[in-house]
């Protein structure tokens, strides 16, 4: 039976050069997968996934909050892997979930756990209500090297620990950090 797979990690720790080296391997056997993104992310362009290195490819299919999702489009893949996860709506997580079950195709999502206040995402914190194996990739702080577990959002005057939850940037705006260094970089303002 196919399982529906969350692989969170904070900012710079590769879950979308993951992403692509997953799909690589399927399409090298000749399999078909489905590559999943929210269509709120236009960082890289409008159905980009893209990772920092580099290595991009254009998303299948672009959700919003209220996607259907049609499993008829789905049958025959070998995966669907989805990028930007913790932007999906938990009614989204909840289709992903029933494509694993009704249709027995893998899901592999990725995503971020928690926002800049260590706060879930929705599409997150569903996925890890619901998902079958949860599984983190991991990268060092950008302060200490330690493991770090946090996402920083960084101005030109440092740690910003005010405003809206989603606010698209990559390494001008975000650093991954440890809680010690969270703690210190955000008490310091």
């Amino acid at each position: 039976m196919a399982k529906l797979y969350f692989r969170h990690g904070t900012m710079s720790s590769g879950k979308t050069l993951n992403l692509l080296a997953v799909a690589h391997n399927y399409e090298q056997k000749g399999e078909r997968v489905i590559v999943i993104r929210p269509r709120l992310d236009r960082r890289f362009g409008a159905g980009a996934v893209a990772s920092r290195v580099g290595l991009s490819r254009e998303a299948d299919v672009l959700v919003t909050n209220d996607s259907k999702l049609e499993h008829a489009s789905f049958r025959g893949a070998a995966c669907v892997l989805v990028d930007e996860a913790q932007f999906l709506s938990p009614a989204v997580v909840d289709q992903l979930r029933e494509l694993t079950l009704d249709e027995d195709i893998p899901v592999i999502c990725y995503g971020l756990r928690t926002d800049f206040q260590t706060k879930a995402f929705p599409g997150s914190l569903r996925l890890l209500e619901v998902a079958d194996a949860i599984e983190e990739t991991k990268t060092v702080c950008h302060f200490c090297n330690s493991k770090a577990i946090f996402n920083l959002r960084i101005s030109h005057e440092g740690a910003v620990t005010d405003g809206p939850q989603i606010e698209l940037g990559a390494d001008e705006r975000y650093r991954p950090v440890c809680g010690f260094c969270y703690r210190e970089k955000t008490n310091a303002g």
